[in-house]
């Protein structure tokens, strides 16, 4: 028997869109005013789900307050009100893109979760634009 468990999280972080391989002038034209020198930021809604078979003996597929804590640890408490740019080690060389955030998310926690189970993370940067990753 094959569950999805799901847990929605926030946080707020602020980035700049930038590639410094390109010009200024590009780099306008490509991310607009994302790519505020002085950066800019979003109120970002998070979903992680976990997909698996549900443990016999405990009737879980993962314990949604280890889940919580892995978010909390891995997600929340260092990117939460924090510059992604300058403070979030992957994004100084990773531009901070939605679709990059969600990866980086996807990384850090993966190694946490039994890999007989599946990951998904949903990253809404506003109510109209968001992604998720991976997509089998």
């Amino acid at each position: 028997m094959k569950v999805a468990v799901y847990r929605r999280e926030h946080f707020n972080a602020a980035h700049r869109l930038h590639n410094p391989n390109l010009d200024a002038e590009t780099n306008q034209r490509l991310f607009g005013k994302c790519n505020n020198p002085h950066y800019h930021g979003h109120n970002y809604d998070l979903t992680v789900c976990v997909v698996g078979e549900v443990d016999p003996i405990t009737g879980y597929v993962i314990d949604t307050k280890i889940l919580s804590d892995l978010i909390k640890t891995y997600v929340t408490e260092p990117f939460d009100h924090h510059n992604l740019n300058l403070e979030v080690e992957e994004f100084k060389s990773l531009n901070p893109t939605a679709e990059h955030i969600a990866y980086v998310i996807y990384e850090r926690l993966r190694p946490h979760i039994a890999q007989d189970k599946d990951l998904k993370i949903t990253l809404y940067e506003t109510e109209r634009n968001f992604v998720e990753y991976p997509i089998h």
